[in-house]
């Protein structure tokens, strides 16, 4: 380029440096002082592309005079942002195992407004070759695409580069649904358990597992026959604590069939005497389903108990959590609206509801024509 032609407004001054070319740019402030932005090429030209990148990024709203960091060093930040922001402990656990194990690796070291989708779609790629489970590697691309989604509303990054990024289809597998056979048999096999008010609540009311541990006593209205789902017990940082449910959805209230209120009662008097039984040994938290001692309960041990129940029954296949889904799918054969059904369990949207139990929607609605044709004809 001539050293003599007249640079056209706003493209900056660009001089000899070293081998190559440098100008620089006036980014703003940065506690108190002024910031500046340089840029480096071979050529002439090259320094201007890369000047007009920057006024671009700079015109979509990125901030130039933001100290530069890694990905790596942003995602402790968002870690730390989302830590204060009251994220359950759960999901801060989960989000380290991912940052750690699949993303700090491959792109902790890449500056933040250097990443881009090829970037982050070989990283997903990459995963998906190892054998990564699709369900993994999409909780993969919706961290990042979180973590740089904060990064744009602090100015941080001019663009989300993860949105461009397609992560991949996940198969939706149909379990095997309980019948009502199965059922009364699972329920045979729980009659005088010590947890046989759990595992039935569970069934009937639909509850999770860390909301069974997080039932108090002072949850149950036994006069109005429901009960209250206030908190939620889950391990984070190495021990066993409430939390608050899942979503505002989560925290409901929910009528109990008079069967299962029954099993409570029952359940409170052995557990009276279970705490005569251990004197000053006794913790008491209020909780309907605690240790020994009245200290919580160890979610793995209400796993192993469990793999011995369903055994005897015969039903090695079915999880704990299918006892929620079938009591969403008798629910629905019943008779019940899919947005009862939400409300019961605590889904966040009706879609969840919808998308969860399709499989059980045919038979319903069949069902509802074959009544209203009977009005119809006699």
């Amino acid at each position: 380029m001539s050293r003599n032609r007249r640079r056209s407004h706003g493209e900056g001054a660009v001089f000899p440096y070293r081998n190559g070319y440098a100008a620089v740019l006036e980014t703003g402030w940065d506690t108190g002082k002024r910031s500046r932005k340089w840029v480096y090429g071979r050529t002439e030209r090259e320094v201007l592309d890369k000047l007009a990148d920057l006024r671009r990024r700079q015109e979509k709203g990125q901030n130039l005079a933001a100290a530069p960091r890694t990905f790596g060093d942003w995602l402790d930040e968002w870690m730390s942002m989302k830590e204060r922001d009251g994220t359950r402990p759960s999901t801060l656990q989960g989000y380290r195992k991912l940052i750690e194990n699949h993303v700090r690796p491959v792109l902790g070291r890449v500056a933040l407004d250097k990443l881009t989708p090829l970037m982050i779609r070989r990283l997903l790629a990459q995963k998906t070759d190892a054998g990564l489970s699709a369900t993994t590697v999409r909780h993969v691309h919706g961290l990042i695409r979180n973590a740089l989604g904060d990064a744009e509303r602090e100015e941080l990054v001019h663009r989300n580069a993860a949105k461009s990024v397609r992560p991949p289809s996940v198969q939706q597998v149909e379990r095997r649904a309980l019948t009502v056979e199965e059922a009364k048999r699972l329920l045979e096999v729980l009659a005088g358990h010590q947890l046989e008010a759990l595992f039935v609540c569970a069934l009937t009311v639909g509850l999770r597992r860390g909301e069974l541990l997080g039932l108090r006593w002072s949850d149950i209205d036994f006069d109005a026959g429901v009960l209250t789902v206030r908190q939620t017990v889950q391990r984070a940082d190495g021990r066993l604590q409430f939390v608050a449910p899942k979503t505002h959805r989560s925290r409901r209230t929910v009528p109990v069939p008079a069967q299962t209120l029954a099993l409570f009662r029952s359940h409170r008097r052995h557990q009276a005497a279970a705490r005569l039984a251990a004197g000053e040994r006794w913790h008491d938290h209020g909780l309907v389903f605690p240790s020994r001692v009245g200290t919580f309960m160890d979610p793995d041990n209400i796993d192993r108990t469990w793999h011995k129940i369903r055994a005897a029954a015969g039903l090695g296949w079915l999880r704990l959590h299918d006892l929620r889904h079938a009591c969403a799918t008798f629910l629905l054969v019943s008779g019940a609206s899919p947005r009862t059904v939400m409300k019961v369990l605590g889904h966040s949207q009706i879609g969840l509801t919808m998308n969860t139990y399709a499989h059980v929607l045919p038979e319903i609605e069949r069902a509802a024509v074959d009544e209203a044709a009977r009005h119809l004809f006699g």
